[in-house]
């Protein structure tokens, strides 16, 4: 294993101008610490936000644009001086994991850093931005009286094992430069207000692996450390190993090792908008892409980025992490100018939905960072900080849907993608199955400016399960509208009905997906 540090300075300073970097050197002043000076640190921090930014929008153009399937070598991903400021301007959506990473960095700046796991709920929960999938069911949860981390469990939340913690955690890795386990407990904390299993595991790996890219330079050994917290006998760990072992076997074209996941990985998505879909927001998947970016990059910035992006999927959001941990290990300075461009316009704006801007964000988390050093007996001076280094532990076993598998997904709506349309459904309605639970996936419509509260009734079997309360207005809706799991296994009978229907609002159907308790096996 070489160095990238090493690697570089072998194969000459500059290969591209657009994207070859120089590490700077990390000082180690004993086998349990290390020193970085304060202007490392801070430019490490200051790196790190950067290039999560740069990254989001770079990949944005093809967000869930390409399910299942890899952004076409021949397809532009843009690129140019002004790019970022009218992505930040006119398309300020694009940048939601940055923003709800930062709803939790204002509350430890408020709150200090023992804010209760509440504090951080209620922060996302009632502000004003959408959400999507695990961060919408957790913020339906929290408003309508489900506490962390009951509102992020799977039987609780069937989005659990969702991308959304792993695209918001790399605030706890910055504030805990080189501090694993201390990363792992702020994650541990807030990842469970919206995920669980295999979507906590992701915000736990994005953030171990901020927090060693302060100490470490060489990636390799960044992702092995990294998902060696996450336990072995999770599929969250088992599809990172594979990322590897396919790297290993074949270094030089991530094509393959994209084919190999794709092939055994795609179809493993469990929660309803992913089962037996293409669309794939599930945290492990997308986590191999990080990687599969973080590997094949070998250290250049903007292969790092493009791989990522072109993997597919989550692809704003992926590019976003791999590049942000680069950003970590090299620091702002060393970002290359090419990327940089237009940088420099938006570091003073506020992020949508929020008063703190990438400057702002910049002293935010270095000052949380000596505040973790200092915690964890490290020693902070003007000029230089003692890391305490510590040796990663292995995190709890966590399983989504346990012994739960895809049996049926029944398509309500019709067409694809955005052009999607669902169906109406009336004052009640009413479905059979044969398995051991569903969910229902729909939404509830205003008719005009007006917003309405659907009451709605969930029956199973003819005996009352949920009363639920479903409304129109798009912040605060139920992302699902009902589900139910560990049923007996056998035939049921699911009916639905609204309490209180209207002529100014309507409930549109989408599909349902059907949980067996075995495998289907091909015939």
């Amino acid at each position: 294993m070489v160095k990238i540090r090493e690697r570089i300075q072998t194969i000459g300073a500059f290969l591209i101008a657009t994207s070859c970097i120089l590490l700077p050197a990390l000082t180690i002043a004993a086998e349990d610490s290390v020193t970085l000076s304060t202007a490392e640190l801070r430019d490490k921090i200051r790196g790190a936000w950067a290039a999560q930014t740069i990254g989001v929008t770079y990949g944005f153009p093809v967000e869930f644009r390409f399910n299942s399937r890899r952004v076409p070598d021949d397809h532009e991903i843009p690129w140019y001086d002004g790019y970022l400021l009218e992505t930040f301007t006119e398309r300020p959506g694009a940048y939601d994991d940055i923003y709800m990473d930062l709803s939790f960095v204002q509350v430890y700046e408020d709150e200090g850093f023992d804010a209760p796991a509440q504090s951080f709920a209620n922060a996302f929960a009632n502000a004003e931005y959408s959400l999507w999938f695990a961060n919408q069911v957790a913020r339906y949860n929290i408003l309508n009286g489900l506490t962390p981390p009951e509102s992020g469990h799977w039987r609780n939340n069937p989005a659990a094992d969702d991308i959304d913690f792993q695209i918001e955690a790399d605030f706890a890795g910055l504030m805990a430069p080189g501090m694993v386990n201390s990363a792992i407990e702020v994650s541990d904390k807030i990842g469970h207000i919206m995920n669980y299993g295999d979507g906590w595991y992701g915000g736990v790996f994005i953030a171990a692996m901020y927090s060693l890219a302060f100490i470490e330079d060489d990636i390799e050994t960044i992702v092995d450390r990294a998902i060696d917290v996450i336990p072995e006998e999770s599929d969250f760990h088992k599809v990172i190993d594979h990322v590897i072992a396919l790297h290993d076997e074949n270094p030089d074209d991530w094509k393959f090792a994209w084919d190999g996941i794709n092939r055994e990985w795609a179809h493993t998505d469990l929660g309803p908008r992913g089962l037996m879909n293409p669309f794939n927001i599930d945290a492990k998947i997308n986590a191999a892409w990080v990687v599969l970016g973080l590997l094949y990059g070998d250290g250049d910035f903007g292969r790092t980025m493009e791989i990522a992006t072109r993997a597919g999927d989550d692809a704003d959001c992926n590019p976003a992490s791999a590049a942000g941990i680069l950003g970590t290990i090299y620091g702002y300075d060393a970002i290359p100018e090419f990327w940089k461009q237009g940088l420099s316009d938006v570091e003073g704006l506020d992020f949508a939905y929020t008063t703190i801007s990438l400057n702002e964000a910049y002293d935010m988390s270095y000052r949380h960072a000596l505040q973790m050093i200092r915690r964890e007996g490290g020693l902070v001076s003007e000029s230089s900080v003692t890391i305490p280094v510590q040796t990663p532990e292995v995190v709890p076993f966590e399983d989504s849907f346990e012994n739960h598998y895809a049996n049926e997904n029944i398509q309500l709506g019709s067409g694809e993608g955005r052009g999607r349309t669902f169906v109406e459904m009336g004052e009640s309605y009413t479905f059979e199955f044969d398995g051991i639970g569903f969910a229902l996936m729909g939404a509830a419509q205003a008719g005009g400016d007006e917003d309405h509260v659907f009451t709605a009734e969930l029956r199973v079997d003819g005996e009352l399960v949920e009363t639920a309360q479903w409304p129109t207005n798009f912040v605060t809706r139920r992302f699902y509208l009902f589900w139910q799991y560990d049923l007996p296994d056998g035939d049921h009978v699911v009916e639905v009905r609204l309490l209180n229907p209207t002529e100014n609002a309507r409930v549109m159907l989408d599909g349902i997906t059907v949980y067996g308790a075995e495998p289907i096996t091909a015939d």
